[in-house]
This record gives structure tokens, sequence and C-alpha cells, in this order.
């Protein structure tokens, strides 16, 4: 048995690690599959929100240059401006134009003087908010700069999200080797437009310097503002010079004409070149950002743009793109703001998340380069594969584990019957050898005349006769279970009374009970007749009434009672003695083949084990069922319980 569980053991473990190996990667795919996904919808998600900006960027990138003030140019029928009306956006708190000299127009208002009572507080913030550009501006560049490349540092990261993508969205869609990042949503470089003169005198706020010396002359004004703005204006030439803005001259469109004189009327400038800049942002304090685009005519710059509450405009995005996605219910969106520096979280939707076992995020192209947004999860959802799977790996486990207790019951079984046939065979030797001794004893006892007195030989005649049944008896109960395992036994079940089988059993059984000191008591009722193989029932309770004699001999009472009743239309006859009992861990086993209860006592007596087994046997072949008991006092009882009604019963 130790090797057998030597051999289980190296099987188990056999067929336990490379399940475990594969068990582990399969959950750690699932994993992987299960973050790709995520993130493949994440990316999505943010795709979504990027091309909504892109279209707002290209909205404003598309808008007319003279559209920051409040009427368009002459030429379009003099009508208000799209802008002239207060955003509908709640995020945007007006639109605005830096002039060259720092001073600044919106559209909201036609006459600048007079400041409506319900624009008042708008104005005064746009005003505000462009004193604050003032000081910063010099500090811009043309054009926002590239991101930097990642440190070499981050390669495992970026080996890692690039596997995690492979996973999910390249099993399907072929992407080029080489992707470049987007740094801009709109109009990457600067370009070049046309404007009438309508337009331009618009764009400077009816200001002909704007035009040229030329058309200042026309109009009999100097071609540089006389105003407090001179000193400002000086400035932003310097600057346009330090960005290396280059707008091309004013000059005549006209087909095949050359530039006008000095005496030329303004009708005869038809058309103007511009150039617009990409859009930008800056802070401006207080959760706002200016998102603008820079004009250059003539060596000037104007600043358009619209001024963007922060706060109210990522509340938005995270409205419209996120809270209503299923996502939400197990992820959480974070939008932060990089201002001076500092990165600030400025929007918060979804669950709350505190572990963030997973994250994802993008920080959006220019002009919203200021912006960043992150999906974090305490924990992904569950692929339905991963159920399936577990339930798959739960059931073969389970299989494995039957199938190898299956297989070490079955083996023990083999193990332990085979031990019991040996043990079996040792004790019947043993068995046949006593009988045969005292039978070959008394023979010469009797041959050499020690037996003096003819009462001496009567006793030698008696223990003959006792130790040949005994012998019989045994190599009967040999050969009975041999016909039983072959099932070559027949029954001859014929009626009859319980009586005339208990009269028998006490006569073949009175000399060994008197030998032993046993009583045997009998309660059978006279009139109890049922359908029974009397030879069977006689071998049947004799094997009882030896087994009792057997192991109670040392009791201090010594008694054996047999009782017979007729209940449910069974016929039940009880056994009971006084003896020692069975131990409890060994009631089920009594009637196994060659089992004995492993004890002092039954070491003492001997025994072959094969007389309870024989009984259950017979009783079963009958059709009936045996069973065993301790007594509440000294003793057990074993209760035969047969059909009352005659059945037909042939070989067994």
């Amino acid at each position: 048995m130790k090797r057998l569980k030597l051999l289980i053991l190296v099987f188990c473990v056999a067929i336990s690690l490379p399940l475990a190996y594969v068990v582990r990667q399969s959950f750690q795919g699932l994993a992987e599959e299960e973050r790709a996904q995520l993130r493949f919808f994440c990316q999505a998600l943010f795709d979504e929100m990027e091309g909504k900006l892109a279209e707002w960027v290209q909205q404003e990138e598309n808008r007319a240059v003279d559209e920051y003030h409040h009427t368009l140019s002459d030429g379009r029928g003099g009508s208000l401006s799209p802008l002239a009306r207060a955003p509908r956006e709640a995020y945007i708190l007006g639109y605005l134009q830096n002039n060259p000299d720092g001073s600044f127009q919106t559209p909201l208002l036609a006459d600048p003087e007079h400041v409506p009572e319900e624009k008042r507080e708008v104005v005064n913030q746009l005003e505000a908010a462009n004193s604050i550009f003032n000081r910063k501006k010099l500090t811009l560049a043309v054009t926002p700069p590239a991101p930097e490349p990642k440190k070499v540092a981050d390669a495992p990261k970026m080996e890692a999200e690039k596997k995690e993508k492979d996973g999910f969205a390249d099993r399907y869609l072929a992407r080029p080797q080489e992707q470049a990042t987007k740094s801009y949503l709109g109009q990457k470089t600067k370009r070049t437009e046309e404007i009438t003169v309508g337009q331009a005198l618009n764009l400077s706020r009816e200001d002909p310097s704007i035009l040229g010396s030329e058309a200042a002359q026309d109009k009999g004004q100097s071609p540089v503002l006389a105003k407090a703005g001179d000193k400002k204006s000086s400035v932003d030439t310097l600057e346009s010079k330090t960005n290396e803005i280059r707008p091309a001259p004013a000059r005549q469109l006209k087909e095949g004409a050359s530039a006008p004189a000095a005496s030329g009327s303004l009708s005869e400038l038809k058309r103007f070149e511009v150039e617009v800049a990409p859009l930008q942002s800056i802070s401006i304090g207080d959760g706002q950002f200016f998102i603008f685009r820079r004009v250059a005519i003539n060596n000037q710059i104007f600043r358009q743009g619209f001024v963007l509450k922060v706060r109210s405009f990522l509340s938005h995005l995270a409205a419209t793109h996120f809270e209503t996605q299923p996502m939400a219910r197990f992820t959480g969106l974070s939008l932060q703001v990089m201002d001076n520096g500092q990165k600030t979280e400025m929007v918060r939707a979804g669950v709350p998340v505190s572990a963030a076992g997973f994250m994802t995020q993008r920080t959006f192209p220019a002009p919203f380069d200021f912006l960043s947004a992150a999906v974090r999860a305490d924990a992904l959802p569950a692929s339905p594969v991963r159920r399936t799977l577990t339930l798959a790996l739960m059931v073969l486990g389970i299989f494995m584990l039957l199938g190898l207790f299956a297989i070490y019951h079955s083996v023990r079984t083999v193990v332990d019957l085979s031990e019991r046939r040996s043990q079996f065979v040792s004790s019947v030797t043993h068995e046949l050898k006593t009988p045969l001794t005292n039978i070959r004893m008394y023979i010469e006892m009797l041959e050499q005349g020690i037996a003096a007195t003819p009462e001496r030989e009567q006793d030698y005649f008696h223990i003959l006769g006792s130790e040949s049944a005994r012998l019989s008896r045994l190599i009967n109960n040999v050969l009975e279970l041999a016909k039983l395992e072959k099932k070559q036994r027949r029954f001859d079940l014929q009626p009859g009374n319980l009586q005339e089988v208990l009269s028998e059993v006490r006569t073949v059984m009175a000399h060994k009970l008197g030998q032993e000191g046993f009583i045997l008591k009998i309660d059978v009722p006279d009139d109890l007749r049922f359908a029974y193989d009397r030879e069977v029932m006689i071998q049947v309770l004799i094997n009882l009434i030896e087994n009792s004699i057997k192991f109670g001999r040392s009791s201090p009472e010594r008694s054996i009672a047999i009782a017979a009743a007729l209940r449910d239309g069974q016929v039940h006859i009880a056994v009971s003695d006084t003896g020692p009992g069975i131990p409890k861990k060994a009631l089920k086993k009594v009637f196994d083949d060659f089992y004995r209860v492993d004890n002092a006592l039954t070491r003492a007596t001997g025994g072959t084990g094969i007389g309870l087994a024989l009984v259950k046997k017979f009783i079963l072949a009958m059709e009936g069922q045996v069973r065993v008991a301790n007594n509440p006092g000294p003793g057990c009882t074993i209760t035969l319980s047969l059909p009352a009604i005659m059945r037909n019963v042939g070989a067994v």
C-alpha cells in the first residue's frame, strides 16, 4: 500500500504541474485579453472625444477673420457676426480679439464705448482675460513644440502596452508599423488666406493703416497708428520677428494690374493676403484658457479666439461621452489640466477607484494639449470565457480527484482482499489442523487402550464425533463459499415451521453449548411458517451460534437467544448474545469476505473470517436482509429478515 500511495502521489504531481501551468497561462491570457479589450474601448472613447474636439477646432479655424467684429464687412451685406450673440455653450465665456496694441474687441459689442448692462459682467471678464494675456503673450511660440519622445527607460512599458494592444485590436486591424502621434487637431502649419478690403478694415476696427502706406495716405492718415498703442504696436512687431512670423505685404491682386500709385484710390485695392497660424492655448488663470489663433497682416499680429471655462468644459465632456456608457459602471474617468507645469484633476466621473489595477490615459493634441484624460478600474469585467474555463477546470479537477480516489479505493480493496485471502488460507490451515490433530490423538489413545472404562471410551467417541462435525462444517463452509462465488449453489425453498430447524440446531450444538457453559434460549411461535431452504437455515444458525460461543466464552454471562416474529410481510429472526459486542467501526465490515476484527480477542480465538460472510450471502440469495447492532447491554444482535411469501429462487 505504501508503494501504491507513492505512485499515486507521483502521478498527481506529474499531472498537476503541467495542468497548473496550463491553467496559469490560460488565466493570464484571459487577463491580458480583458485588459486589452478595456484598453481598446477606452481608446475608442478617447478617439470619440478627440473627434469632437477636432470638429470644434475645424469650425473655429474656418471662421472669417472679421467674424470677431460685431458686424461683417459691407461686402456681405453688413449682417451681424455669428459671434455677436452670447455663446450657446455654457463652457465658453465669450469670443475676443487681441489687437496689436494690446487692446481688445469682442463681437458682443457694436459700440465698445457703450456696454449694455446685461453684457457688462462678461465683457469685464473678457477684458480681464485680455489683460492677463497681454502679460503672457511674449512667452508664446508661434508653433507649439512637438511632443518629446519617450525615454529609453519607458521602453518596457511601451512594449507592454503594445503587447496588450496587439492582443486584441491588431488581431482584426492591420496598422502601419510606425504610426505618427497626432500633434494637432486642426491645421499643422500657417496658411495664407485672401481677404477683402472690408474684412481687413473690420479686422482693424476701421483703421486704414492696416492696408499699407498707400492706402493710409489715400485716407489722409499716417501709416503708423498715432495712438497710445504705438508702443504696443512696436512690441508686437518685435514679437512677430522673434517668432518668425513673416506675413505677406498688402498688395493688389487685381488681375494684370501693378501696385497702385501714391494717389490711387482705396477702391482700387481689391483683396489682401493674411497668414493664419494654427490654434494655440494659454492659461489665463482661475480655471480658464484662451484658445486663439494668430492673424498676421502687414507685420501686425491679431489674436482671435475664445475664453474656455475649463471645469464646465470637462464636465460637459464627461457627461456627453462617458457617463452614458456602460463602462461608467465599473471604471472611473479623470480629466486633468496641465497648468504652469502642474497637473490638476478637475473632473472625476464614474465609480470611485482606489487600487487602480488598470489605467490608460491620453493627452490630447494641440490646441487642447493642456488636457489629459485617464480611465482607471479596480477590477476588470470578467470575460464570459473565464466562467466557462473555470467551470471546465472545476469539473476536470473533480473528475480527476474522483478518478484517483476510485483507483486508490479499487486497488486498496483488491490489496485488502488479497491480504484477507492470504490470512484466510493461513487460518483455514490452522482450523483444519486443530480438529485433525484432536481426532488423531483420540484415535491413538483408543488404540493404545488408554480409555480403561467403557464410559471413558464413550467420551472419546463423543469428542471424535464433535471434532469430525466441526471439521465437516469448516470444509462445508469453504465449499459453500466457493459455490456461491461461482453462482453454482442452488436453493430449495420449501414452506415449513422454523421449530424443526431450531430442534436440529439444538441437537447439533448441544455438546458444544454444554462444554462451553452456554444457555440457548428459543422464543419462536409454533405457527410461524414461511419458505426457506432447510439445510441453508441450519448452516446459517449454526454459524451464528458458533460465532457467539467463540467470542463470548470469556464473558461472565453466557447465553444465546433466538427469537422470531412476523412483521410487515417478513419473518425477522434475531440471534442475540452476551459477548463483548462488535467495535463500531467494524459493524459494516463484519459480513465482508475473510474480514476479522483486528483486536486481541480475535487474535486469541482464531477463525477463518468466512462464517458471517457466508451467512450474508445465504440470506441475500434467498432475497432477505442481514443487520447487526450492538445491544444496550453486553453483546450484539444479528437480525435475519426473509420474505414470508414463497418465491422462486434458482441457482445463485
